[in-house]
């Protein structure tokens, strides 16, 4: 099995084609190739090499992926930043991926404790100092990383086995091919544009086209002009597009089909958003710990509107009972999945992999239902994370960000519905009795330690959050009560 989305490994027939572009210019495969054969060099030059991890905190443009693969060149890792994460945010995945070089904008304020390559520093021609390339599947590739119940993010590890298995059935089920174009505009940041939009259409030959970020008139202007034939979004963008008057849709002709992820999505969204385009929007489900994705409606068989589909090739999707066995078909479960997809694990927590990945299947926290044919529909989570148009957001991490606050006895942060965003965060707040804080204040020290996304919509200040029976916050009642 080889790698084929490194540009090395790229057929010579591919060389002169399109490979990548943004707003800035366009590369060929063999420019690409090129372009991070330079930033290797540069990148080993800092000191870097195998086994270790380079951090990439860029906003979406070609250079943050070819960041990601000078990392790969040197048998290193990668981990992506949100560019506008606070400096405490950034500083803690740095640190905690134990990265050794930072690629990303300059910036002089900000300390995070490792030598930073500014990106419109990098080299584009290459001296021929590195050795031949060897990288392997068993590297590790990605550190994603995801918040979880502690309230502090973990990284996710991903070696390039899940990234070849992901990308090889992505481009399966999708009938990827080197006449495809895919318009990239989700974050690349998340396994999503990584790997649906990125890795997936370079290792089938095609072309990938980044956006900076989603904006309906642009999105759909640059749909036209490159004359994009798929793209991967999620609930919101689509509920944008939606809402746009029927002369402002452009023409969009040349899309084969769109994928739907990383939230529900309402049955009349799909309905109203086909009827308006004109091509079919393919709905799926996955996680950051499964690379991605792990089911997905087939492009060409049965749709089945409402669920996620049916598992990705190589995959096994099933609904778990609490005792352990498989549920019948029709019957509630926690969704598990096994495959080559699953994550090594969580770095530097073997407690929380444990917990996660039993007996090689991966616990989602996500309630579902399988039908006869193998069709999931995601009925609830265990967990209490909230999704805001796509972006995953744990209560705990902004819970923990309140607590810090003098004031602060208790804070509980609950999602609440949202016509465009399909949830939202909001915070209660106890305080302590003789406290003089206020809800602006509150806010104020959130967006000092929080991306703008997770910072709650409101915080009220409560007497008291209601408990359960062994003490706990009872946040279903809390959500009950709300108001």
């Amino acid at each position: 099995m080889t790698i084929d989305y490194l540009p090395w490994n790229c057929p010579a027939r591919l060389a002169g084609q399109v490979c990548l572009r943004d707003t800035d210019g366009e590369l060929t495969h063999a420019e690409v190739a090129r372009r991070v054969e330079a930033a290797a060099e540069q990148f080993a030059a800092a000191g870097v090499g195998r086994g270790d991890v380079v951090a990439v905190m860029l906003p979406n443009r070609v250079e943050l992926l070819l960041g990601l693969m000078a990392a790969w060149r040197l048998g290193a890792a990668a981990t992506p930043v949100n560019p506008v994460f606070t400096p405490n945010e950034a500083g803690y995945q740095i640190t905690d991926s134990g990265a050794k070089l930072l690629l990303g904008a300059a910036d002089p304020g900000a300390d995070y404790g490792v030598p930073v390559l500014a990106v419109d520093e990098l080299s584009a021609s290459p001296f021929g100092t590195l050795p031949v390339p060897d990288t392997r599947l068993d590297d590790l590739a990605l550190l994603i990383y995801t918040s979880g119940s502690t309230g502090r993010p973990k990284g996710v590890m991903l070696d390039h086995a899940n990234l070849v298995a992901m990308a090889t059935s992505i481009g399966e089920v999708l009938k990827l091919s080197p006449d495809d174009n895919c318009l990239l505009v989700l974050p690349l940041f998340h396994v999503n544009a990584i790997l649906v939009s990125g890795l997936a259409p370079i290792m089938a030959g095609a072309q990938v086209t980044i956006l900076p970020r989603f904006a309906p008139d642009t999105f759909l202007a640059a749909v036209s002009r490159y004359r994009a034939t798929y793209f991967s979004a999620v609930p919101a963008i689509y509920a944008r597009l939606a809402e746009l008057p029927a002369g402002q849709l452009g023409d969009t002709s040349s899309v084969r089909f769109a994928v739907c992820g990383a939230a529900p999505v309402p049955v009349g969204l799909l309905e109203r958003s086909e009827s308006r385009f004109g091509f079919p929007i393919i709905e799926g489900y996955g996680l950051t710990e499964g690379t991605c994705a792990s089911a997905i409606n087939p492009l060409d068989g049965p749709r089945k509107p409402g669920t996620v589909g049916v598992a990705l090739p190589g995959q096994q999707v099933a609904a778990m009972r609490a005792d352990g066995s498989f549920a019948a078909a029709g019957e509630r479960g926690e969704v598990v999945v096994k495959g080559p997809n699953v994550m090594r694990g969580y770095l530097g927590r073997p407690e929380a992999t444990a917990e996660t990945v039993v007996d090689s299947w991966l616990h989602t926290g996500d309630v579902g239902i399988l039908d006869e044919d193998g069709y999931l529909t995601i009925v609830d989570r265990i967990k209490d994370m909230i999704i805001r148009g796509g972006e995953n957001i744990y209560p705990k991490e902004i819970e923990s960000v309140l607590a810090r606050h003098g004031a602060v006895l208790e804070a509980a942060v609950i999602g609440v519905p949202h016509e465009i965003y399909g949830e939202v965060p909001v915070a209660y707040v106890v305080t302590y009795p003789d406290a003089r804080v206020t809800a602006d204040e509150l806010l104020a020290h959130c967006r000092g330690q929080l991306t703008k996304v997770k910072i709650p919509t409101a915080v009220r200040i409560v007497p008291a959050l209601p408990k359960n029976a062994v003490g706990k916050t009872d946040k279903p009642a809390l959500r009950a009560s709300r108001g």
